[in-house]
């Protein structure tokens, strides 16, 4: 209400609780909000800022002139990425290969979770988590350079074959092999410590559930599939999604390891595309186009898949 000076009373006591309660919160706790500053600084430095950025994938930019006196072109870099027939080429890889990975890498945590949670000895169960987690911590170097002693003519894989009788295979430059390839390193590098959320999951289930189960006669595979996959299902939907929104990253730095002239028909995706056109070939606004658009295709699918 107005009390004829202007004031609204009924929001005065409000305000001030709301300032009297949370500042002495705030300075009470002061060391610990501290303990997120280095979190804010990294998102603002290289996630808020740069998407100011994107201004240019409406310009035909020119590092020399900068982003305010560079010429603006609208959407004409954008109508390149529909008329380009490479971008569409890149385009079909990227959902190829994500696709591939949401089939194949996406479901691998959920099992391995299961199977972790149904071993009775929790000491050989800690022990297999701290195995499977361990390469979660390797770049994708080490892991690219793993994967090419093992598939080299003179690897060990070859060498297998041709002690089993078949003839040596090039892996690394066989186009058909590249996502199979792609697949499994991922799964190898990644499974382990992405069970993490889903034994969180599991460890949330009411063992009651359980009891009642195995009171009524049901084994392990029916408990599993009746009460153990239902009761983490929310978990599996929202992880989904996010995946979703990130369908068209298929990882930079493992594609980007594993390009050579023989793969790269089938290897090349958005974000090893987006690199070469705006670092190589300088042609920022058109690159800078291309990652608005991936950004733009991953908020679509994830608000309709929400």
């Amino acid at each position: 209400m107005d009390d004829g000076q202007g004031k609204y009373r009924g929001f005065q006591p409000h305000t001030k609780n709301f300032f009297s309660i949370a500042f002495p919160r705030l300075w009470r706790d002061r060391y610990i909000y501290l303990l997120l500053l280095p979190g804010l600084i990294y998102f603002l430095m290289f996630k808020i800022i740069p998407i100011f950025g994107n201004v240019i994938a409406f310009q035909n930019f020119n590092p020399f002139k900068g982003i305010m006196e560079s010429d603006f072109v609208g959407f004409a870099n954008f109508q390149r990425i529909f008329e380009d027939s490479e971008v569409l080429r890149v385009l079909r890889n990227t959902l190829f290969i994500s696709l591939m990975q949401i089939v194949f890498v996406f479901p691998a945590p959920i099992l391995l979770a299961i199977m972790l949670n149904e071993l009775a000895n929790e000491r050989i169960k800690r022990f297999i988590q701290s195995i499977v987690y361990l390469p979660h911590f390797f770049s994708w170097v080490v892991i690219i350079s793993i994967a090419t002693i093992f598939l080299k003519p003179e690897g060990l894989i070859n060498q297998l074959l041709m002690y089993m009788g078949y003839d040596w295979v090039s892996f690394m430059t066989n186009s058909h092999l590249f996502v199979p390839i792609v697949i499994v390193e991922l799964i190898w590098k990644e499974t382990g410590w992405s069970t993490i959320i889903f034994l969180a999951a599991l460890a949330s289930i009411n063992h009651e559930l359980l009891e009642a189960a195995i009171v009524d006669g049901a084994n392990r595979w029916k408990r599993i599939w009746h009460i153990i996959v239902p009761s983490i299902g929310p978990t599996v939907v929202i992880l989904l999604i996010l995946r979703l929104g990130t369908v068209l990253d298929s990882g930079f730095e493992q594609i980007f390891l594993m390009l050579n002239p023989f793969n790269k028909e089938i290897g090349n995706v958005l974000d090893t595309f987006v690199y070469e056109k705006g670092i190589k070939q300088s042609d920022y606004s058109f690159s800078a186009a291309v990652g608005l658009f991936k950004g733009l295709v991953g908020l679509v699918l994830v608000l309709g898949a929400n």
